[in-house]
């Protein structure tokens, strides 16, 4: 998946999830300041993004996470990676 796959994605779930308009949307929106997502919200926001993931999501991975493009950052490290269950096989 590519950065602007997965941005499109959480563009998705922040719309979809949390009734943020599309254009508010942005790599360097902050989202506790710019978004109004909150801890809560946060966590909401990682469950409906994990289905994406190839890897087991660790809440410690995004504790510095502070805006969209975080986000995406993030993401992009845990979506490339290979799946646990399939690396053991090989």
């Amino acid at each position: 998946m590519t950065p602007e796959q997965i941005f499109a994605r959480v563009a998705d779930v922040l719309e979809e999830t949390f009734e943020i308009e599309r254009e508010r949307v942005q790599p360097d929106a902050r989202l506790y300041e710019d978004l109004d997502i909150d801890s809560i919200d946060a966590v909401d926001l990682l469950v409906k993004l994990k289905p994406m993931l190839n890897k087991p999501l660790k809440p410690e991975q995004f504790k510095a996470v502070r805006t969209v493009q975080d986000v995406v950052d993030a993401l992009a490290l845990l979506v490339d990676a290979p799946r646990s269950d399939t690396a053991a096989a090989v």
